[in-house]
């Protein structure tokens, strides 16, 4: 590895700047022989942004991240990260990535700092500067607890941690994590989705792929779903939703009258199909606009029936996916 040395920042800049992408791919494909891994995909990632990558397995998210990362040519197009395009600048791709597979080699009989000392001394950072980089990746990792455990000793939650601290030891600009919650548990699936968000507030772009799509849904500001190769959607979290939903889902809980309150909405504008009833709680698949849904709940109100809640439902992450990818 040649690497330089890089200046030990990894603090929260004041202002992020997101007027210009850190990282594009233009019409990027990946061929082998006669199949086609990844195909003329285009997407755009700026600083503290976290991008989710959804596609099931085989669907091209690792042959996209081994791309980003300098570990693999594409057979046609191109992607550039800072301003610099990856296949003829791999030297400094690896300064400004930093990349996680969702299987990471460890040295069971070392312990967390030297773990990472190894890997700060590959990246040729000075012996001068490597406890205080090794302590400042630890914190953000919120794994300084595990410093002197050996790495063999560790659970799965601990090693991936140890993992991002290890991903962030040469502090790159772009942060790629394969699979990061795929086998742990609930609790260190909190926390991940916590320090993906810290990540991107310390102004990295951050680009995660995962099977786990509602936890994506909750921290990710732009996902990307894949299949076979293709990019078929891309975009802000809410956009995405609200494109593919068909229909809109309502819920509407009541003080009383929940009888007389289905023969009001079923009678008025719009389309309404009940899909739930629990006790004065109705949930409804419904095709109406903002107008026809004021004039159900102002018919309610006029026949006193008095409406505790009346709130469309936002999709869900994994709805889209399989409606997507049907």
């Amino acid at each position: 590895m040649t690497t330089e040395p890089q200046p030990s920042t990894l603090r929260k800049p004041s202002v992020v700047d997101r007027s210009s992408p850190i990282l594009r791919t233009e019409n990027l494909t990946k061929k082998y022989g006669s199949h086609t891994a990844l195909d003329n995909l285009n997407i755009t990632i700026h600083r503290g942004e976290v991008f989710g990558y959804i596609g099931p397995n085989g669907s091209g998210k690792t042959t996209t991240f081994r791309i980003l990362c300098g570990l693999l040519d594409p057979t046609s197009g191109r992607a550039i990260v800072a301003d610099k395009d990856v296949t003829g600048n791999k030297d400094l791709i690896k300064q400004v990535v930093g990349y996680l597979p969702d299987n990471f080699g460890v040295y069971p009989t070392l312990r967390v700092w030297e773990y990472l000392d190894f890997f700060a001394a590959a990246y040729r950072i000075p012996k001068k500067q490597r406890a205080e980089r090794i302590d400042k990746c630890l914190n953000i990792a919120n794994s300084y607890e595990f410093r002197d455990k050996l790495m063999g000793a560790l659970s799965r939650g601990m090693k991936q941690r140890v993992g991002i601290a290890k991903t962030l030891i040469h502090d790159p600009q772009v942060i790629i994590l394969d699979e990061p919650a795929a086998t742990i548990d609930p609790r260190a699936r909190i926390q991940m989705r916590q320090l993906l968000r810290e990540l991107a507030d310390l102004g990295k772009a951050v680009l995660v792929s995962s099977h786990i799509l509602p936890e994506l849904a909750d921290v990710c500001d732009t996902v990307g779903i894949l299949s076979s190769g293709k990019l078929i959607a891309a975009g802000p979290v809410r956009q995405i939703m609200h494109t593919v939903q068909q229909k809109r889902a309502m819920s509407i809980t009541l003080l009383k009258n929940a009888d007389k309150a289905q023969e009001l909405i079923g009678a008025g504008p719009g389309t309404w199909e009940l899909v739930h009833r629990d006790g004065l709680t109705l949930r409804y698949e419904v095709q109406a606009d903002e107008k026809e849904l004021a004039s159900v709940l102002y018919n309610l109100s006029k026949n006193g029936i008095p409406v505790v809640n009346f709130a469309e439902v936002p999709a869900d992450l994994e709805d889209v996916f399989m409606s997507l990818t049907h």
